[in-house]
């Protein structure tokens, strides 16, 4: 007997963040190389990073070009190389993956699993992770905050995911994210949730996937 996807999970469709699922958290030695181009001291991480996020929200729901996010971060304008580094570097601290995450990824939409991404992202990244064999492979359709002029949790979010998976009923649709926030605003909506902490196993258990 031939079971569908749905047959198995009563879920007819995922939708599923990107950084925390699918992506890696940035490594020490990446904010280090970062703080570096910025000309902070290494030793005051921490002041780098509060600066950072907080001017992350409007930056990834396009609010702020890639010029105005980086002279909040850094006080000043920095000049077009600069920029230019700056952006390639955060960009590639984004975009290493989980190959355990994909792997169960792939195995879902073999079985027959429809995709979409929802991914809190600024325009430049968002550009990277579209031009990516996965997302092409796995997604049928990525949708980000740059682009969407909104960032999780806002409901609008979830309801331009939704309308993107063509399935009416939110009960029948499982959101994925890292972040608890993310996914209490997602059961408001009627969603389907997995709190994600870092486990493939608990993907591979929701996706009904045998090892």
């Amino acid at each position: 007997m031939t079971y569908t996807y749905a047959s198995l999970t009563g879920v007819d469709a995922v939708i599923l963040d990107y950084n925390g699922v699918i992506g890696v958290q940035p490594t020490l030695a990446q904010w280090q190389h970062l703080a570096r181009l910025a000309g902070w001291p290494d030793t005051d991480l921490a002041s780098l990073q509060h600066a950072f996020w907080k001017a992350r929200e409007p930056y990834d729901a396009g609010q702020l070009s890639d010029l105005a996010y980086w002279a909040k971060v850094l006080g000043y304008h920095p000049g077009p190389r600069l920029l230019r580094e700056l952006r390639t570097a955060d960009t590639a601290m984004w975009t290493h993956i989980d190959p355990h995450v994909l792997d169960i990824l792939y195995r879902a939409r073999t079985a027959g699993l429809p995709m979409v991404l929802l991914s809190n992202a600024p325009a430049h990244l968002s550009n990277v992770l579209d031009a990516t064999d996965w997302r092409r492979h796995l997604m049928d359709d990525a949708l980000y905050s740059a682009r969407l002029e909104v960032c999780k949790p806002d409901p609008a979010a979830y309801e331009h995911a939704l309308a993107a998976t063509g399935i009416a009923d939110p009960g029948r649709v499982l959101f994925v994210d890292d972040r608890a926030d993310n996914c209490r605003a997602a059961r408001r909506l009627g969603l389907r949730t997995l709190h994600y902490t870092g486990s493939p196993s608990d993907l591979r258990t929701a996706f009904a996937l045998t090892t």
